[in-house]
């Protein structure tokens, strides 16, 4: 069971950055996955989730107009596409496989994390 997300950096205030998560074919080809992040001295929050057929997300409201979540099974992956950075959105961004095929947003609902990407908005 693995998951790895990468694609993070270092982005000035209103630029863009793509993470992506790639899944073991086990782990989440049947799962809904979803996008959590980290900053500093903060708790995990919730950032966006996908369905494990791609057509039902949710995503959390400080970044909802701004980040899309998609998939794409035939490579086992989930992406986030980030639009619009605020250096509030800095953070360590982790990706996640749910417990079932649904999209969800609640922390407890997932049971595989893989190890996250870092990214870093200047303003």
């Amino acid at each position: 069971v693995q998951l790895q997300a990468f694609g993070g950096g270092l982005v000035q205030a209103g630029g863009s950055l793509r993470l992506s998560c790639e899944a073991s074919a086990r782990t989440a080809s049947n799962n809904g996955m979803g996008w959590f992040r980290q900053a500093p001295g903060k708790e995990r929050e919730f950032v966006a989730t996908i369905n494990w057929k791609g057509g039902s997300t949710a995503y959390a409201d400080s970044v909802k107009g701004r980040f899309t979540i998609s998939r794409d099974h035939a490579k086992n992956t989930m992406y986030l596409q980030m639009n619009s950075l605020e250096p509030e959105d800095t953070a360590v961004y982790l990706c996640a496989a749910a417990r079932s095929s649904s999209a969800t947003s609640h922390f407890s609902g997932y049971h595989y994390w893989g190890r996250g990407t870092q990214v870093t908005v200047s303003s």
